[in-house]
């Protein structure tokens, strides 16, 4: 364990000793300026009743900087090891591949995590000066965070994965990208299924990434995509240590 942690405090700590983390930290912090701006004119022209979380999330703003952030945050983790050479070295090192894997997972993770905290400051800071606490409850915040990490959680493994599988940065970020629009575009089709009954709506259920974080901004809690992100999580990061096994073969 001891190994795991090092790791990954030197994985968390690189986003703060390159260009890539203050980038990715300057442009979120932009766009939730610019979204909370727009969510107080919104709030000024008309009263709503709904959570201010949900008013939030029914902007585009937090798919564009979730879709646009984890390729940025990940196309590193492993493309850059290779292209520089260290990744041979790192996994000579008394480490299993299992161990690194999670570490740079973990550090990604905690990364995207950290870069939401101004979300929560905006809000309360709307909470306070509206004098409606109702707006804003504390169970409805958590699960709105939950949503937020689960989903990040598993884009950020699939960005991971997509490191994995070359030495270019840009070509990590484009496969990374390319499979988080394709995920988010079946949402819509999940859309029409809705309505629907069988075995396609149950699956397609699962697939509603846009239904299921209106949900959870919602303040409600389900089981279903509880249980796809962390088995998508998983499944992701299996493929990802398959991937950096597979160097022993070659």
């Amino acid at each position: 364990m001891r190994a795991y942690w090092t790791l990954a405090r030197r994985e968390l700590g690189s986003y703060f000793f390159s260009w890539t983390g203050y980038v990715v930290i300057a442009a979120v912090l932009f766009l939730i300026g610019y979204s909370f701006h727009n969510l107080l004119v919104a709030l000024n022209a008309e009263a709503t009743d709904r959570p201010v979380t949900e008013v939030f999330y029914g902007t585009m703003y937090f798919w564009i900087i979730l879709l646009i952030a984890a390729p940025v945050i990940t196309m590193r983790s492993f493309a850059q090891e290779k292209s520089s050479g260290t990744f041979e070295t790192l996994m000579t090192t008394p480490v299993s591949d299992l161990q690194v894997v999670l570490a740079k997972f973990s550090g990604a993770l905690i990364f995207y995590s950290l870069m939401w905290l101004p979300l929560v400051a905006c809000l309360l800071i709307l909470r306070h000066f509206s004098h409606e606490p109702s707006m804003l409850e504390g169970p409805t915040l958590l699960s709105t965070f939950l949503g937020i990490v689960l989903l990040g959680a598993m884009y950020m493994a699939l960005g991971c994965f997509a490191s994995a599988l070359t030495r270019s940065q840009i070509i990590a970020a484009i496969i990374s990208f390319a499979g988080g629009i394709a995920m988010f575009l079946l949402s819509f089709i999940a859309m029409t299924f809705s309505v629907k009954t069988g075995w396609e709506a149950q699956l397609f259920t699962y697939l509603g990434l846009i239904e299921q974080m209106q949900d959870f901004a919602r303040g409600v809690i389900d089981t279903r995509p509880l249980t796809f992100y962390l088995s998508m999580t998983f499944f992701l990061l299996y493929l990802t240590l398959r991937v950096v096994q597979s160097r022993r073969w070659r």
